[in-house]
């Protein structure tokens, strides 16, 4: 990790639980299948506040974005947003909140109008495993785009491929209807989670796509069980380095993964410092 150290190393996606789910995960299945989907296997790790900033600390990361879980009850909403504010204030410097909610809940804009209000720093990671959206993505997602550019925040999707291996968490994805949603709000800060399902490669086209992406950032959750090592130096050269960010989905994979990753792919160190840690300050004003 000796590039990585060269430069400050920012989380752009990480996600902490109340205590009470993590010590009894299972009294959260009942009315939250996509919850059951994602975290049933015992393998699935869940962390606190506190063991994130353990975690940054062994790894060597400055901060990170923390981020919840697209609950359906809207009661597991406002004990999620809780723990995040309260880690947020206790922890200025190292944990950013980002509240999320399941966007096809009727009081989903109300409760992020309140968190921004609270001060959290964005919105996200907004998904919806088990529903397909389609064409009604514009639609759904407009009220919580609006509330970001009101507030001047980014709002991250969680995004993924179309095509290729099933796996817990993916969901039915409309790319075209992404694209929509985008192009009708250019002045929010677009961040696509799981490098945006394959979006950067219309970062190419010449014509209309470029200027679409001009406030869209592509994260790199999950990268190591989904793409080979070449993904960083393709997407970086598909849509600017200064687009792409660094994101763990920790507890999912440390740090390390993806640093070691970055260097079989033959990034420069200028290209790493930027991906791990300077376009995330820059975007969040750190």
């Amino acid at each position: 990790m000796e590039a990585a150290a060269a430069g400050m190393i920012l989380d752009a996606h990480t996600h902490i639980f109340p205590d009470e789910v993590c010590r009894r995960r299972e009294d959260f299945f009942a009315d939250e299948p996509a919850f059951r989907l994602l975290y049933e296997s015992p393998k699935s790790k869940m962390v606190g506040p506190e063991e994130m900033l353990q975690a940054l600390e062994e790894q060597g990361v400055e901060a990170a974005v923390v981020l919840g879980f697209p609950w359906r009850r809207e009661r597991l909403w406002r004990r999620q947003h809780e723990v995040i504010l309260e880690a947020q204030r206790r922890w200025p410097q190292r944990l950013i909140g980002f509240c999320a909610v399941h966007p096809l809940e009727p009081g989903a804009p109300r409760e992020v109008e309140r968190c921004l209000r609270d001060g959290f720093r964005g919105v996200g990671e907004l998904a919806w495993y088990l529903e397909d959206l389609g064409n009604e993505l514009p639609y759904v997602l407009s009220p919580i785009a609006e509330l970001c550019h009101h507030f001047r925040v980014p709002l991250m999707l969680h995004i993924n491929d179309p095509v290729g291996h099933d796996y817990p968490g993916k969901g039915a994805i409309s790319l075209p209807a992404v694209y929509r949603l985008i192009r009708d709000f250019p002045a929010v800060d677009w961040i696509l989670a799981h490098w945006g399902g394959g979006l950067p490669f219309y970062g190419l086209m010449k014509k209309e796509a470029p200027e679409v992406f001009r406030k869209v950032y592509f994260d790199t959750a999950a990268s190591p069980y989904l793409y080979r090592p070449a993904i960083y130096r393709l997407a970086a050269e598909m849509v600017g380095p200064e687009k792409i960010l660094f994101g763990s989905d920790y507890p999912l994979l440390p740090l390390s993964r993806y640093v070691k990753e970055m260097e079989e792919a033959g990034l420069s160190e200028e290209w790493q410092e930027m991906i791990l840690g300077k376009n995330l300050a820059g975007l969040l004003g750190i």
